[in-house]
């Protein structure tokens, strides 16, 4: 089968940090899916991945988000049938999606929205999974309940904040304030329901006031948490929550200590990589994001397609990725 993958941990301009391979198709076991892709995002962990994690023997394949039909079964599967259209993320201590057939865990898995083309639909289950457990299980909002409290999101147009913004605004009475720091970026938050933005590059508290609040009850910090992480405590009532889901060297956690503000750590590969017992409820969250893309409550945050799943059009969405620049998901499709 065609795949893309790496064999030395490389900068991305280094034509040979993603290669077009072929492998051997993969066998599967008795709680998985193999499934022949069709579409596949880039999410920041796939350039991460690639830079830090040093291929073994074999290649080293990426990719955490795909869109594909089911073709084949394992034997205590059930749910699913082969000829289904189905989307996940998967798990990071596997081979990942960026191959014709690949396999995953069942219970990780949720049947597509039939409203959404592939390249639409292969753009949402990390984010969205991402974003509905900072929400629901580490914040612990409960579904339409928030009313009085406040969110805010830093990095909101990214891909986790662009399905943070959509949920908390359909699904809780929160009022949500988004970061961004371009026209372009504060625009898209914008749409997707933020109530409020501010920039996160200018201080956070004037902004805050200019919108009359004085405080916030939670942040759900996405990107560059050591850098905003003062004002972050500073903007945060007593007795608030802190969720963030980047890689920091250290906090100065001790400030946090005189609000009693409490740290939630959200990593949506947690219950994959240690087969926890409730870890079908990734697969049942997605199916309710597929409900709710084809009644319309949320919309897909797709933001380009980059063409066919190849090499070097992989190479261009890491690329993108790393920029900065991104709003919304890169996706290719097609192979």
């Amino acid at each position: 089968m065609k795949a893309i993958g790496y064999t030395h941990s490389l900068p991305i301009e280094n034509p040979a940090s993603l290669l077009d391979l072929t492998l051997d198709a993969p066998s599967f076991g008795e709680h998985d899916l193999r499934v022949r892709v069709v579409a596949i995002s880039v999410n920041p962990v796939d350039s991460k991945i690639r830079l830090n994690r040093a291929p073994g023997t074999a290649p080293e394949v990426l990719g955490w988000d795909a869109l594909g039909i089911v073709d084949e079964v394992g034997a205590r599967v059930s749910g699913f049938a082969p000829g289904e259209r189905v989307f996940y993320a998967g798990a990071i201590n596997r081979p990942g999606c960026n191959s014709e057939l690949h396999v995953v865990d069942a219970r990780l898995v949720g049947h597509a929205p039939a409203s959404l083309d592939d390249a639409h639909a292969a753009a949402m289950p990390l984010t969205a999974i991402t974003a509905w457990e900072i929400l629901f299980d580490r914040l612990g909002v409960t579904r339409g309940g928030g009313a009085g409290q406040t969110l805010l999101i830093t990095a909101g147009a990214g891909g986790v904040g662009s399905m943070l913004i959509q949920l908390a605004r359909s699904l809780t009475q929160l009022t949500v304030i988004a970061t961004a720091s371009r026209p372009e970026s504060a625009a898209w938050v914008t749409e997707l329901g933020a109530h409020h933005v501010i920039d996160h590059h200018q201080a956070w508290l004037p902004q805050l006031a200019a919108i009359g609040l004085a405080e916030v009850t939670m942040v759900a910090s996405l990107s560059h948490t050591q850098q905003h992480f003062e004002q972050m405590v500073q903007a945060l009532a007593p007795q608030g929550k802190l969720a963030l889901i980047d890689e920091v060297d250290s906090l100065p956690i001790m400030q946090l200590k005189g609000k009693s503000i409490s740290l939630h750590w959200e990593m949506m590969f947690t219950r994959s990589m240690f087969q926890t017992a409730d870890m079908q409820r990734q697969g049942e969250l997605l199916e309710q994001v597929a409900g709710l893309v084809d009644a319309g409550t949320l919309r897909s945050t797709f933001g380009q397609q980059m063409g066919k799943i190849n090499a070097a059009n992989l190479r261009a969405a890491h690329a993108f990725i790393e920029s900065g620049k991104a709003v919304g998901k890169v996706v290719l499709v097609g192979w």
